[in-house]
């Protein structure tokens, strides 16, 4: 990135003896970050790591509406129905499983997502669904 032009790295003396690298973003980096913020692919809202890596720069998007519409892309999805198992075509539900270590994830899965869009929610402004 730093050959392409998107980052500047330069040395600085450490604070004991080790120097440090230190990298910025150019202004050319700074507008590809926000445009990928802006307009993130499906992966970034749907893949859980994505998903938290995006929200860590978000505010780094200098426009609210812009920030919220992001989040309303991740609520969509979440409220979604989805489910990690099947019995044939039919989804499985956390009533369903026996096993209990897949029935634990269930039930994270679950109480995560329920937190999740309980944030959302808050944050956009929006009632929840009851």
């Amino acid at each position: 990135m730093t050959e392409a032009g998107l980052l500047d790295r330069r040395i600085e003396p450490g604070t004991a003896a080790a120097q440090r690298a230190v990298v910025s973003l150019t202004d050319a980096d700074r507008s590809e970050l926000q445009r990928r913020l802006a307009h993130p692919a499906d992966q970034d809202v749907t893949d859980p790591n994505r998903w938290m890596t995006l929200l860590a720069f978000l505010s780094l998007l200098p426009d609210v509406a812009d920030q919220h519409a992001v989040l309303r892309r991740r609520l969509e999805f979440l409220e979604r129905p989805a489910s990690f198992f099947y019995d044939e075509d039919r989804p499985l539900r956390a009533e369903d499983v026996t096993d209990p270590y897949r029935r634990g994830m269930f039930v994270i899965a679950r109480a995560t997502s329920r937190a999740e869009r309980a944030w959302l929610h808050e944050v956009l402004g929006t009632p929840a669904a009851s």
